[in-house]
């Protein structure tokens, strides 16, 4: 398995140095032939070579059987004129990965996680109100005149009936229950586009129970009514808010993972920024980006029908709760002391052991 690796700004090479050493472990235990094409992202490469993501890579991750992406400053890049490409943007609208999937569950031990948490967000990732993938040329912001400024909410019938099908797919594989999140009774027209795709893929799935709650009320009751949720499906913004919602009542953004799904190709990446305060401090939780390698290879071991490759990744998340039960081996985000490196170091140890 060829892994293309950016390893980002700021904490993102020390967590992607974190996330291999534990790639590294599994692939010694299960011989799994990960190769691991590593290339420079971010503001080193726009010092570099003036872009903060070269076509080059961009091709490389399309040739690669996986791509590991670091966490990217994207807030201190210059305009996209001058170089300053968003990479995980970027990387998602060239390979087309129209699911973003981000997992959040409370894991023992932890003093911060809410009990009965444990769902998964599908988010629709090519659509919505990012400009930066909302129109296929040009951009989706504008300015009219210098005190007016407008965004475009791109929805299709195409992007909201695969998202729903991978929605139901995973649903299939957990409790059963799709929790359809909007604003459908405000914006009536793409939410209610978005809503008639639902319907006709919930009726393939009859099986499957399916509500639908506002954005604002989904938000509250993911706080005072965890357990409720099983898989939540919505669209581009919605997620990406709710993703880290749900995180935080986990335990932590340290350990947001995300993996982000085509037809044919996957990435994963942190489900949270690049922390620009305690970079080179060695204190970054690696959680994040660990969990969305696990997610990586159990997304290529279903597909290719590797067994080794689901195992790995079922290790590797044991391996996570174990550690995490352990108050030594959690960074301060977590109310201890451990630094990057302990965290790995322990998950490896976990997993040559067996354990």
């Amino acid at each position: 398995m060829k892994i293309a690796v950016l390893p980002g700004d700021d904490i993102g090479p020390e967590i992607t140095d974190a996330t291999l050493a534990v790639l590294r472990t599994v692939d010694d235990v299960h011989r799994l032939g990960l190769d691991f094409e590593i290339h420079e992202v971010g503001m080193a490469s726009h010092r570099r070579c003036g872009t903060t993501l070269p076509d080059r890579v961009v091709e490389r991750a399309r040739a690669a059987d996986g791509v590991l992406l670091g966490p990217a400053g994207m807030t201190a890049y210059p305009p996209l004129s001058e170089g300053g490409r968003n990479i995980p943007g970027t990387i998602r609208k060239e390979l087309d990965l129209f699911a973003n999937i981000r997992p959040a569950r409370a894991r023992r031990g932890l003093p911060k996680a809410q009990p009965g948490l444990d769902c998964v967000i599908v988010r629709e990732n090519t659509e919505g109100f990012y400009a930066d993938r909302n129109l296929y040329l040009g951009y989706g912001e504008f300015m009219p005149t210098p005190d007016v400024a407008m965004s475009l909410r791109l929805i299709t019938a195409r992007a909201s009936r695969r998202i729903s099908e991978r929605a139901f797919a995973i649903a299939e594989t957990r409790r059963k229950h799709v929790t359809f999140i909007g604003k459908r009774h405000v914006l009536k027209v793409t939410d209610g586009l978005f809503w008639r795709e639902v319907e006709r893929v919930a009726a393939q799935h009859p099986d499957v129970t399916l509500r639908e709650v506002d954005v604002d009320a989904a938000a509250a009751e993911l706080y005072s009514r965890p357990q409720a949720f099983d898989v939540i499906l919505t669209s581009n913004m919605f997620g990406d808010i709710l993703s880290n919602v749900a995180n935080a009542l986990a335990g932590s953004l340290g350990l947001a993972a995300a993996l982000n799904v085509g037809e044919k190709h996957a990435a994963a990446n942190a489900g949270h920024g690049s922390a620009p305060d305690i970079a080179g401090k060695g204190v970054a939780n690696p959680a994040s980006l660990i969990l969305s390698a696990a997610m990586l290879l159990d997304w290529y071991g279903e597909t290719r029908g590797s067994g080794p490759h689901r195992q790995a990744a079922s290790d590797i998340e044991a391996a996570l709760d174990a550690t995490l039960e352990m108050p030594s081996a959690r960074t301060p985000d977590l109310g201890g002391t451990a630094g990057t490196k302990d965290v790995s170091a322990a998950l490896c140890a976990l997993i040559r052991n067996g354990k």
